[in-house]
């Protein structure tokens, strides 16, 4: 039986289909030596190394013998599997010596063929196994002659041995050995034929190769593969799949490549050629892929044989290069893509190409393709992507606006979001925000501990001249990342500003020999307020992770600006300043409440002390986060007071909704409850009006103006949004009531209208 595998092995080599092991020379060595002993059946089978399975051609000098055997062969049949028949330490010259040298049969002798097989697939009529049969016998026995009508060969007489084909065809092995077993107790010195026995053991190696693969185990899929060379034939092109897998699994790329060469090369059916490169491409980085899809053939019909499998192929390679920016893929992938992307109008296909070219920094093809995509449907990856062109193109404000929406659904996503809201905050000239859109950042910011943003908000409030907003938003950045200078230097410049010389000494102190510039803060003084620094200094400019929290994380808190107070009002207008009553204490204050500690480590009546505290001293972000902890404290007044706190100090902060919201957190007496309402629609009608959104702002007035009589200062806004909505008899008579208080708003209200009204007269 083993002889037969050998003998098998060295036939199918010299047909040209041989798996090679090693090096050419001594492969053409080994099939040298098999040559002169073709009929050889007593070499006992060399045990294989998992290294030696290859799948190389033989050299050009086997071509006499190829010739001869693939001449008896039909030509609808392919060649039997290669094989590997050298083991380590092996040479040619030794297995050469080894071999046994029998003499040259006389030539009338014929040939033993054991056709018991062949009769059995006849009988059956199984067309497929007799013809791979048939083909086998050739490659075995050269001279042999197969019948003129396999069909008309008569069954085996032998029915005992027909009943243990049977088995054999329908994969029952088990009852197989059984059967034999039976047989050779029964019948002594009955053997099995030969041929059955190499097709027992071939077809039970080859179940556990499948077994082995389906579970993953690679390493004995080469080994089983190695030791049964008469498997790997194109006749069971799954088995040389798996083989080839299980080659890439275990960091043999190449000798997997080499196996889908093989395959390509040898075997012709169209549908399994076309899967074998489709299994390909799924494994196999893209240069090799194109060594593999050089080997394609035309269909004989103007087309290639792949045609149908192109666009696939195409996007695949492209999703290779996004995966490495160093790839170049060729032109005509491209082509492809983009082809089919406007064709079919796929979102997918724009992505693939959006991120090809953004990976290249081709930022203009790739907002094309990230646009398109982001259009017919909206996704995370397609916002993402086209948010990261905007950004480097130097649009962040629309790039927050793509990315607000998909902030929080991969770590990705949170950081090109806060990468857009640094950038968009760095902008020059001021971008115009409203509070919507600031108390969104403010609040994302705070939640991530993003400090590159913070440190933005400061800069921003300072072109607004609120220097003790910048302060907390410097101060802020730095409790999140103590060794960021940019924001200490903004800290002490505007402690300078605030002419806090305590506070410039004790930053000069902490960066000594770390930050020239603040070192040399106290000699020559920066103008007021100072101008932002460069954006390389303050502001990322691709997206970057958040910066790791300190033990000590503030709580919500936002912005203390509100576009009322940030945009410009109409001549002669000055905007009223937003007034929030620090209502009665819940609690006692400490004492000192400067230093900077955590809130967290409070209890909840302490952090409700400090929060008071922390309001006195006009630090709303704090006492923000003081007030969250105090809301821990079971329902009662201790908690309406750390609602009521919390509210307030949103207020103060310029974060409104967040103020409204938080008045929610407990029940609230009449008095707080109706205060912290005029408070809020107060702040509601200036973002409004800071947006030119009049109607908005009279609504909000007028629902204010129910729970309290109107303030002069309010009274003066409705009078411009009368004039900005052209209502020239109502803005007239608010103007004229204030005017009559004394308050000169009221004046120059009525000179805006008359000159609104009559603009000839303006002189």
């Amino acid at each position: 039986m083993k002889s037969s595998f050998l003998m098998v092995s060295m036939i199918a080599a010299a047909a040209g289909v041989a798996v090679t092991m090693g090096d050419r020379e001594a492969i053409e060595d080994k099939f040298k030596s098999a040559q002169n002993h073709s009929q050889a059946r007593a070499e006992p089978t060399a045990r294989l190394k998992q290294s030696e399975l290859a799948f190389d051609q033989p050299a050009v000098d086997m071509q006499t013998v190829a010739d001869r055997i693939q001449a008896n062969a039909p030509a609808s049949v392919l060649p039997d599997a290669p094989s590997a028949i050298r083991t380590e330490g092996d040479t040619p010259a030794a297995v050469a010596q080894a071999a046994p040298q029998p003499s040259t049969p006389p030539a009338a002798a014929p040939p033993k063929v054991d056709e018991s097989a062949l009769r059995y697939f006849a009988s059956r009529g199984d067309k497929a196994r007799l013809q791979a049969e048939i083909s086998r016998l050739q490659a075995l026995y050269p001279n042999w002659v197969p019948p003129a009508d396999p069909l008309a060969i008569p069954q085996n007489s032998d029915k005992q041995l027909e009943a243990m084909w049977q088995l054999y065809s329908e994969g029952r092995y088990a009852e197989l050995h059984k059967a034999i077993a039976d047989r050779q107790t029964a019948e002594a010195g009955w053997q099995p034929p030969s041929d059955l026995l190499d097709r027992l053991a071939i077809a039970e190696a080859r179940a556990r190769l499948v077994n082995a693969s389906d579970l993953k185990q690679y390493a004995t899929v080469v080994d089983i593969g190695a030791e049964t060379p008469s498997l790997l034939t194109c006749s069971d092109i799954d088995v040389l799949w798996r083989i080839a897998e299980a080659f890439i699994r275990t960091d043999r790329a190449a000798r997997g490549q080499d196996a889908y060469v093989y395959i390509l090369k040898n075997c012709t059916n169209p549908p399994e050629r076309l899967a074998t490169v489709q299994k390909a491409a799924a494994l196999l980085p893209y240069q090799p892929m194109q060594d593999i899809l050089a080997l394609e053939k035309t269909d004989g019909g103007g087309g290639r044989e792949f045609d149908g499998i192109r666009t696939d192929l195409a996007r695949r390679f492209v999703a290779m290069g996004n995966d490495d920016p160093k790839l170049t893929v060729a032109p005509n992938y491209l082509t492809d893509v983009e082809t089919v992307a406007q064709s079919q109008g796929l979102p997918s296909d724009a992505l693939l190409l959006g991120w090809y070219y953004l990976r290249r920094q081709d930022y203009g093809d790739a907002e094309k393709w990230f646009r398109i995509a982001h259009d017919k449907g909206d996704s995370a990856s397609a916002s993402q992507g086209f948010a990261l062109v905007l950004i480097a193109e130097g649009k962040p404000q629309e790039a927050e606006t793509i990315m607000y929406k998909w902030r929080a659904v991969s770590k990705d996503a949170t950081a090109t979001y806060l990468a857009a809201t640094a950038n968009l905050m760095a902008l020059q000239p001021l971008p115009t925000l409203g509070e919507d859109v600031l108390g969104r950042i403010a609040t994302e910011v705070m939640a991530q501990k993003y400090t590159p943003t913070a440190q933005q908000f400061g800069w921003y409030a300072r072109s607004l001249n609120q220097p003790q907003t910048a302060a907390r938003w410097f101060e802020t950045a730095l409790r999140w990342k103590p060794d960021d200078e940019p924001s200490a230097y903004g800290l002490a410049i505007t402690r300078d500003q605030l002419n806090d010389k305590q506070g410039v000494a004790e930053i000069q102190r902490l960066w000594a020999g770390r930050s020239e510039r603040i070192a040399r803060l106290g000699e020559v003084k920066p103008r007021a307020p100072a101008a932002l620094p460069s954006p390389e200094q303050t502001s990322p400019q691709t997206a970057a992770p958040p910066s790791k929290s300190l033990a000590v994380p503030p709580a919500r808190a936002d912005l203390g600006v509100t576009s009322g107070e940030s945009s410009p009002a109409p001549t002669g207008y000055s905007s009223p300043k937003k007034q929030a009553s620090t209502g009665q204490r819940g609690a006692r204050r400490p004492r000192d409440c400067s230093t900077t500690i955590s809130a967290e480590r409070l209890a909840p009546a302490e952090a409700l002390s400090r929060g008071w505290c922390l309001m006195d001293l006009n630090r709303p972000m704090e006492a923000i986060a003081a007030f969250e902890i105090a809301l821990n404290t079971p329902a009662g007044k201790a908690r309406e007071d750390a609602a009521y706190g919390q509210s307030l100090a949103y207020l103060r902060a310029g974060l409104t909704n967040n103020a409204a919201v938080a008045a929610t957190q407990a029940p609230l007496s009449r008095p707080r409850a109706a205060e912290l309402q005029v408070a809020i629609l107060a702040n509601r009608a200036l973002s409004a009006f800071a947006a030119k959104r009049y109607q908005e702002t009279l609504v909000y007035l007028d629902q204010r103006a129910q729970l309290q009589q109107e303030r002069v200062d309010l009274m003066v806004l409705r009078g411009y949004c009368y004039l900005n909505l052209k209502m020239y008899d109502d803005a007239e008579r608010i103007f004229t009531a204030v005017a009559a208080t004394g308050n000169k708003d009221g004046n120059r209200g009525l000179t805006d209208l008359r000159l609104t009204l009559h603009p000839d007269h303006s002189q």
